[in-house]
């Protein structure tokens, strides 16, 4: 496989399929890279603090998240 068919490649061309998630406080505490991304081992488990002002963007990959109440 080539180097351009690899970045073909469903779920495997970027650690995530979204830049931002809205997550909830009972998937607390947060961490990215989360389960469901499409490349979820893209980096080193980061715990991100998002409890204090409800956002949070991850120093790896840049995703940013928004806690959401319900």
């Amino acid at each position: 496989m080539s180097m351009n068919d690899e970045n073909n490649v469903t779920g495997e061309s970027t650690p995530n399929d979204r830049a931002h998630y809205d997550v909830l406080r009972k998937d607390l505490p947060l961490h990215c890279p989360l389960p469901e991304m499409s490349l979820w081992n893209s980096h080193p488990k980061v715990y991100l603090p998002i409890e204090d002002d409800g956002k949070a963007k991850c120093p790896y990959c840049g995703t940013e998240f928004t806690l959401k109440d319900s």
